[in-house]
């Protein structure tokens, strides 16, 4: 079976990203991901910085959508509207790699679409943060565990899926074992 649409989603600092722009490249395929900040802007009439100050993983962002939802959809409401959307067209236009943004879920009807999720221990995640990112006031381990905890929730809010559970992916990687390239190539090998 030939998959056209790959979606990758990834626990904090596994290189899931990474992955997904190196099969994408070995496939010959666009990869989606802060890419489509200007496209979700433009989709939703917000301004970009907003829309990167405000994804998936953006503070406080549970309380805010809660807090507000009785009056009308919130500006979070607005934004995962116009993400599905971007999403949508993407998938239609024809194949590529998406990374994150509950790609998974928005394209679960789709018979042509490969779900992946990256993960990795916490000490190979922390220890990449690092480099990839540098030191922050923060331990890597808190930055790690944040992260992911606000990638829950937004999955948890918008989606009726758990995030990083194995049995919502066609295939579950461990880049700390696997190593960042082997995954990206096994994942081009299933395309």
């Amino acid at each position: 079976m030939s998959h056209r649409i790959t979606t990758i989603s990834r626990e904090f600092g596994s290189g899931g990203r990474t992955v997904g722009k190196l099969a994408a490249r070995q496939l010959g395929l666009p990869c989606y991901d802060r890419e489509l900040i200007g496209r979700i802007a433009r989709e939703s009439g917000f301004a970009a910085d907003y829309v990167r100050n405000t994804e998936e993983d953006a503070p406080g962002f549970l309380a805010s959508a809660l807090s507000s939802r009785a009056f009308g959809p919130t500006n979070e409401d607005q934004l995962w509207e116009a993400q599905r959307r971007v999403i949508l067209e993407l998938a239609e236009q024809g194949p590529c790699v998406i990374v994150g943004r509950c790609a998974d879920y928005i394209l679960r009807d789709k018979a042509d679409c490969l779900t992946a999720f990256i993960h990795a221990s916490p000490a190979f995640r922390a220890e990449r943060i690092v480099k990839v990112y540098g030191q922050r006031e923060q331990t890597p381990e808190q930055r790690l565990r944040e992260k992911d905890k606000r990638r829950a929730a937004y999955h948890r809010f918008y989606t009726d899926m758990k995030w990083g559970r194995a049995d919502n992916y066609h295939i579950s990687m461990d880049s700390g074992v696997l190593g960042i390239e082997r995954c990206a190539r096994l994942l081009a090998g299933l395309y």
